[in-house]
């Protein structure tokens, strides 16, 4: 391993480490999580999305066809076990965003993984680490989202779409947003939305072959709320503010919010109101 890519090995086990406290342990595996999603009105989506097989959930109730589809995309997942060792299998044991989605009231919401999570024990081993590590944000993966959301188009029949994004899903989200007509309102919780700045902060090398929104031309194109925990370490503060000062959008801190805790308290708290917007 190179030095360059050991020391963004160390942040993204700085990254993973923090322990979900207050998210329950429900994931683990796609028959895990689609058994606790089931019970909670949601069903498995089938989208192509090559190279990857993403995970994908819906709970839809009966709506206006104007209504956005407000669509979830997970965080980076499980936690390294050391600095220098990546997990096995990403896939988290708590889905903080598939909580967050369960937690929304808004009569269309998905689902999405990310790249190599919820995977056959056969499939993961076809399934690179860069994937889930430095790759994470590359042209490839985001191509495989942008597949992911014209699926959920056809197979909802909703043609507007609000993006949600935790952590790493939330730069996701945010490239996905420039890129695409047809999303009406951004939200990033706990997302670094500016990677160089947020690479810096932790005194380690730029990811490689990554995205960084910061660097997209021009004040952002889509109406954007992004959250950050005042207790967070691991994306602070100054980060998401770099990225509003010159992109624009909404920023808001969240007492007593670290990095994955406090954060479905908080959106309980919420989603009645945010759901209702159109």
């Amino acid at each position: 391993m190179t030095a360059s890519l050991r020391k963004a090995a160390l942040l993204c086990a700085a990254f993973f480490l923090a322990a979900c406290a207050n998210i329950p342990r429900f994931g683990g595996s796609r028959p895990a999580v689609e058994d606790w999603a089931k019970a909670r009105g949601f069903q498995p989506v089938a989208l192509a999305t090559p190279p990857f097989d993403l995970l994908a959930l819906a709970r839809l109730r009966q709506a206006p066809p104007k209504t956005p589809l407000t669509i979830y995309i997970e965080g980076d997942g499980a936690a390294w076990p050391r600095p220098h060792l990546p997990p096995a299998d990403p896939t988290p044991t708590r889905p903080i965003a598939l909580a967050l989605a369960d937690a929304d009231r808004s009569p269309a919401v998905a689902y999405l993984g990310r790249p190599c999570q919820y995977l056959s024990v056969e499939a993961l081993s076809r399934c690179p680490v860069d994937w889930w590590t430095t790759k994470r944000f590359s042209p490839e993966v985001l191509g495989a989202y942008q597949q992911a959301l014209d699926g959920l188009k056809t197979k909802t029949g909703y043609q507007r779409l609000r993006l949600v994004g935790y952590s790493g899903g939330g730069v996701l989200a945010t490239l996905l947003a420039e890129q695409r007509g047809d999303v009406v309102q951004l939200t990033t919780i706990a997302a670094p939305l500016a990677l160089a700045a947020w690479t810096a902060w932790h005194h380690v090398s730029p990811l490689p072959e990554a995205f960084d929104p910061i660097k997209l031309n021009g004040r952002a194109r889509v109406a954007a709320v992004h959250y950050v925990g005042d207790r967070d370490d691991i994306v602070p503060e100054p980060i998401v503010r770099a990225y509003v000062t010159i992109r624009g959008g909404d920023l808001r801190q969240v007492a007593g919010a670290d990095h994955d805790s406090g954060w479905l308290e908080f959106w309980r708290g919420i989603h009645g109101k945010e759901s209702d917007r159109e």
